[in-house]
């Protein structure tokens, strides 16, 4: 699903009030995903329940080869961001049973 698939579905839904425009949607799905970058980015984590959690992770440095050239090279160390998914979420999926 792209962007522009997930304002459309958004736009169509029944939990929108009518009159509500497109234009005004996107912005509303544009604010949501910078909420939640500016969330991981200071306080390092955002949670949604039933959903999962993004989270800052700290990747350590390793070495690595060149796949064009075969030389090894250093990986240097850096930030990146892990998602967690809910219980909710993996069970939805079938990844995860009831007990």
């Amino acid at each position: 699903m792209t962007k522009a698939d997930l304002i459309d579905k958004i736009y169509k839904s029944k939990k929108v009030p009518k009159g509500t425009t497109k234009k005004a949607v996107t912005a509303v799905v544009e604010a949501t995903f910078s909420e939640i970058k500016n969330a991981v980015k200071k306080e390092d984590r955002f949670s949604y329940p039933q959903f999962g959690t993004f989270a800052k992770r700290k990747r350590k440095a390793r070495s690595g080869r060149n796949p064009r050239t075969g030389a090894k090279i250093t990986i240097p160390a850096r930030t990146t961001v892990a998602f967690r998914p809910a219980s909710s979420l993996k069970t939805m999926m079938g990844g995860r049973k009831k007990k």
